[in-house]
């Protein structure tokens, strides 16, 4: 039996696209294994958001080949798409595959003799863009990440995933709920909804026939999920319908993550976002009106063309009184292929690095406010397969990671928790309780 390895570079989508790439290989008769057991094929799957993407590629062949020195090397993804005679020449890769072609993988990969050359399978984007393929992850019992949309329309200057994956398109509303009954018929508890724009969910072959919201009204109606989770979504597509209708769910917890990237209406004009921060503000103070325990993050760009001292300061002040629990904090990179590649007033680097830093820790002193909050209130807990230390995690149903002693039996259930101590390292440690939860 050959055997096939893969490894996945940045989001939760491409997550549950390698899940799926990896049952094509099972069906066609693989044996799916660990990254460092010698396999017959590895695959590589990319991310273009950084300028580490290449860096990062070539880390991930020359490890591969490591392990297996003679292995047939394939590279997917979202760089592949964008960069795939540069993949081609990096030593050791046999095969490069663009956006339309990377679920037609067993197809392409019949033959594991390697060519002197690498074989490149990538064709316009504009191909893929009313293809819409659905994907999910299996592997981890506890949660899957459920992929209901792809590609994106916005035009966001420092942004290549338009580039990347193409327009806006999505599955159907019937398709996603069958998916979900299956996941849910398979035993996983929580649901991730992803995608390239999430709440743009609704457009197929170019036309838009649903809105997000009418997903989420289906989905809270899907028997045996216990939770629902949106992983991130538009500041300007979260509607106030969407927000009340999650503070009475069934199924869909507590947590919302919201993209910001600038607290400067200036860096968000530059930057071709379609809000100013106020709309932000509206946004937050909403979900706090109506869910006061509800668990906000928030994406934010540092370092981007044009942002003085005087930006930067805005956007912290604004983040510092915002009520939200934590940051994740990117560091602006040049992209080719962007507006914003060629704009004036490009940040030094050793400046992007503090200012990142300044936000890191803000978005500590954030999540342990946010954590500290929630001690001696009674939580559910979905506990996951892994052990540190003699310890257990889980996430309570508005994300506080919590921790507690390791028990096999307690893997995939979900426990009525009472939060009792906030750790030196971050983690919220719990004891088990026989209060009952309002529902």
């Amino acid at each position: 039996m050959k055997k096939v390895a893969f490894y996945t570079l940045g989001c939760k989508l491409n997550f549950s696209e390698t899940s799926t790439i990896g049952r094509l290989f099972t069906d066609a008769g693989y044996a799916v294994v660990d990254f460092t057991d010698a396999a017959d094929v590895y695959v590589i799957n990319t991310c273009s958001v950084t300028e580490h993407a290449d860096k990062k590629c070539r880390k991930v062949v020359k490890e591969a080949l490591k392990y297996a020195p003679h292995a047939y090397i394939t590279i997917v993804g979202c760089y592949a798409q964008l960069k795939p005679t540069e993949i081609a020449e990096i030593e050791g890769v046999d095969m490069v595959l663009g956006a339309a072609e990377k679920f037609r993988i067993v197809e392409f990969i019949s033959d594991l003799t390697k060519q002197p050359k690498a074989v490149i399978h990538q064709q316009n984007i504009e191909k893929v863009n009313h293809n819409f393929i659905a994907a999910y992850s299996i592997g981890d019992r506890t949660r899957t990440f459920l992929k209901v949309q792809d590609g994106c329309d916005y035009p966001c200057t420092y942004c290549t995933i338009p580039l990347a994956r193409g327009g806006s398109r999505s599955d159907t509303i019937e398709n996603v709920v069958n998916r979900a009954q299956q996941i849910a018929e398979s035993g996983v508890k929580e649901i991730v909804l992803t995608g390239v724009n999430l709440g743009d969910f609704g457009i197929r072959d170019g036309q838009r026939e649903d809105k997000f919201f009418d997903l989420v009204k289906a989905l809270d109606e899907v028997e045996g999920i216990e939770r629902i989770r949106i992983s991130s979504i538009e500041p300007n597509l979260l509607s106030n319908e969407i927000i009340e209708f999650v503070s009475t769910s069934k199924r869909f917890v507590p947590h919302f993550h919201i993209p910001l990237q600038s607290g400067s209406n200036k860096i968000l004009g530059l930057m071709k976002r379609r809000y100013q921060r106020e709309l932000y503000t509206e946004r937050v103070a909403k979900i706090k009106a109506v869910m006061p325990n509800c668990c906000i993050g928030v994406d934010v760009i540092v370092g981007f063309p044009g942002e003085t001292h005087e930006d930067f300061l805005d956007t912290y002040q604004f983040l510092n009184e915002l009520d939200i629990s934590y940051l994740h904090v990117f560091t602006y990179s040049e992209r080719e292929q962007t507006e914003a590649a060629e704009m004036k007033g490009r940040v030094a680097g050793s400046t992007r690095a503090d200012r990142s830093k300044m936000l890191h820790i803000l978005s500590d002193k954030k999540r342990r406010a946010f954590y500290q909050s929630q001690l001696n209130t009674i939580g559910e807990v979905l506990f996951e397969d892994d052990q540190k230390n003699g310890f257990m995690h889980g996430f309570t149903k508005n994300y506080v990671k919590v921790k507690a002693k390791y028990d096999p039996v307690m893997v995939n259930e979900i426990k009525t928790v009472k939060l009792v101590e906030l750790t030196a390292d971050g983690e919220v440690e719990v004891e088990e309780t026989q209060e009952v939860l309002a529902h």
